[in-house]
């Protein structure tokens, strides 16, 4: 008989984290093979304004 698969369980990506952006770009950090500048997706503002978000949860 198969597991089924509890709701609340979180998605997971291929580097092992739940699946956020700033999770990725830390897990990213972490293991070493973050993007340089030039390929960088998220502007510093636009990460700035998340950081200001974080603890309002």
């Amino acid at each position: 008989m198969a597991k089924a698969k509890s709701k609340t369980a979180t998605k997971k990506n291929k580097l092992g984290v739940k699946n956020s952006l700033v999770n990725n770009i830390n897990a990213r950090k972490k293991k070493g093979i973050s993007k340089p500048k030039s390929e960088k997706t998220v502007s510093k503002e636009s990460y700035e304004d998340m950081k200001e978000n974080w603890d309002k949860k």
